[in-house]
Order: structure tokens, then sequence, then C-alpha cells
């Protein structure tokens, strides 16, 4: 996997032709047809139409873009919800994803066929989404930054993915053995038998980002000055356990070392669950001495980095779910932002504001929907 190389031409694109949403937060039913090129979806906050991007994104993470249980997730009063896309360019045809609130089930149907593992679907629907909220990725805690870089890996390679998911469960299980041991006194071993699964997908997790941010820190350096940035920008994993070789051995050997003081905190505090991207500007941290421009443009040029990892692992320009993205900047900054997507092979559109006014020129040509309580009408209707 690798970012893409940055003047390739790229004619390929997800393409959602019709979608369907029913009972998923404010929208009762939608039933929608997607221009090729995509359309704007315009309305009053507060209205639905985040839930709507967020309705196609659920399509391809399988869970809410804002973190929300699936329970949250269902229209008051309803049931349960249910989303279906029919695309082209993907790696399913069709997808759809039902919830139930009794029981909290979910059924996730790939081309007719229910799938049986989740993470089989992951990744159905190629997407991006870009939204102000963004800007926590540079000015929030570093758990936003690794989940950021776990997203875009888990989606892009199957190794990565089962060692997260095997790397997650190992560190709920011995967090979970380290407070039975400090509240028993039991031998410490309860905690230390998870230890090899955590240092052998632990290796994988630790592996795989390094080599990424290796990669993309010359293009998101790139980015940040071709949107506007003028100081230098630079991005680069920082870990506690350093390069080199034997890493499965070595992560082994900081859970061991440090079980001790774990038990006391009941924690674990080793591991890539620590570790940070970080992001910084001519030398200082972005996250605390950045402006709130400068760090929304970081944070954009990280949202066309994750498009460029996905476009590079599919051979195909993801849909671009906008929410208000240029909310807070200048009409030559979104100019550059579109024109660099533009150049890259930039796919079918979604764009959510809240007025026709707010529509970049260069989107201007997309058809209009209006978003009114939930509802979707024609704008001429």
């Amino acid at each position: 996997m690798t970012v893409a190389v940055p003047h390739e031409e790229v004619g390929a694109r997800v393409r959602v032709r019709r979608a369907s949403i029913r009972d998923f937060r404010n929208l009762r039913r939608v039933e929608l047809e997607v221009p090729p090129d995509g359309l704007v979806i315009v309305g009053e906050n507060g209205h639905g139409k985040t839930n709507l991007l967020e309705a196609f994104y659920y399509l391809e993470l399988l869970r809410s873009v804002r973190g929300a249980r699936d329970q949250d997730l269902v229209r008051f009063g309803a049931d349960g919800f249910f989303i279906a896309a029919e695309a082209l360019g993907a790696r399913a045809r069709e997808i759809s994803i039902g919830f139930e609130r009794n029981g909290r089930r979910k059924r996730v149907t790939v081309d007719g066929g229910v799938v049986s593992r989740l993470s089989d679907a992951l990744g159905s629907l190629p997407a991006v989404m870009f939204a102000p909220r963004d800007v926590e990725l540079v000015a929030g805690a570093p758990g936003a930054r690794r989940r950021f870089l776990d997203v875009a890996l888990a989606l892009t390679s199957r190794r990565y993915l089962a060692a997260l998911q095997q790397y997650r469960s190992a560190l709920v299980r011995r967090n979970s053995a380290l407070r039975a041991v400090a509240r028993t006194g039991a031998g410490d071993q309860r905690a230390a038998v998870w230890e090899p699964a955590l240092a052998q997908a632990g290796a994988v997790l630790w592996a795989e980002r390094l080599a990424w941010v290796t990669r993309a820190a010359p293009r998101f350096a790139e980015l940040c000055a071709a949107i506007g940035e003028l100081g230098t920008v630079s991005m680069r994993y920082a870990s506690a356990l350093e390069a080199g070789s034997n890493l499965e051995e070595r992560l082994a050997g900081a859970f061991a070392a440090r079980r001790a003081h774990d038990v006391r905190r009941g924690i674990t505090h080793a591991g890539p669950h620590r570790d940070e991207l970080v992001l910084q500007l001519d030398g200082r941290e972005l996250r605390a001495f950045g402006s709130a421009g400068q760090q929304r443009t970081a944070s954009i040029a990280l949202r066309m980095l994750e498009a460029e990892t996905l476009r590079a692992a599919t051979s195909a320009a993801p849909l671009f779910l906008l929410d208000d993205p240029f909310a807070e900047l200048d009409a030559r900054r979104s100019t550059r932002i579109l024109e660099l997507l533009a150049h890259e092979g930039l796919g079918q559109v979604v764009l959510a504001v809240p007025r026709e006014t707010d529509i970049p020129a260069g989107l201007t040509r997309l058809e209009r929907r209006r978003m009114v309580d939930g509802v979707l009408t024609r704008e001429d209707a």
C-alpha cells in the first residue's frame, strides 16, 4: 500500500446510483437517485444534512462517524434503522445494513449475501468525509490521530485490520486481568498470558503505521503548502519503541517490564495504543501552537491523504462527503482545495451547506436538493 503518486491520472471512481435510508437519526424515509457527479444538499443547520452524509459513511465504516451507539442512531419512536445503496466502482455493487433496537442486532448484506463477520464488509463503499469538526484531528487529544491512522489503514490493509482487532481484544483482556490481580492479590500471570498476543498484533500496527507516516509525510507538507500554509509543516510517528528489528520481542519485553506498574494502575501503559502522530509547524506542535486556520489546513490535508490512500488501494476515487467543509476558510483556500482534489481525481461528491451562497464556485454545477426537517426535496419542487 502506498500513498498515491501526486500527478497520476485517475479515471475510475466510486459512484452511488441509488440510496435508501429509513429511520436513521431524523431521516424517516429518503429514497435518492444520485447524479453521476454528485449533488448538493442545502438546508439550515439541525435539519438533517449531516445525518444524510453520516448514513452514506456508515456503509463504509459500519458505525457512526460521530461515535454514536447504533441504538442512538434510530429515529425516535422507530424500531430500528435501514441504509442501502447501489454503487458502481466499489468493492460491492449493493450493500445494505439494518439494525434492530430490540436485541441490538445488526444485519449487513453485500451483493445479496448476509455477511457473517462485519469486518468482511468494512470498506465496501469507499468514502471520505470532510467536516469542520475534523480540526480535532489536529487540535484534539492523541486518540483522535491514532483513530485516524487506524481507520485509514484498516480500510486499506486486511493485515492491519486483523491485527487491530486482535490487539484491541487482547488489550481489553489484559486490562481486566490487571484489575483482577490488584483486587485479589493473585499472581500477575493472569495478565501476562495476554502479552504474546498483544506483542504479535502490536508489532504489525507499529510497523504499518510507521511505514505509512514515513511515506505520507512529504505529501502532507506538500498539500499544506499547496492549500496556502507558508510555514514548514511536518508529520512523524512518535513511539516509546524505537525502530529496529525484533519488534514483537521488544514489545513483549516492554509489557513484562511494566507489568507491576500496570497492576497498580489497572491499565496497560506500553504499546501502540499509547503512540502519537505528531504534527508540527516550524518545529512546534500544531496542536498547541497552531492558529485555528493552520489547524484547519492541516486537518484538510490529512483527509486528502486519507482519500489518496483509499484511491491507491482500490484504484478508484472514493465518494467525497463534504459537510460544509470550507466553513471559516477564505475563498482562495477553498478554491485551492477543490483544485487539488480535482487534480488528483475528484470522485462523486455529496456536499452539504446551509445556504446556496456557501456552494464553492467549482461545485455550482451539481444538482441541488433541499433538506427540511429530515425531508429531502428537489430545489424546484
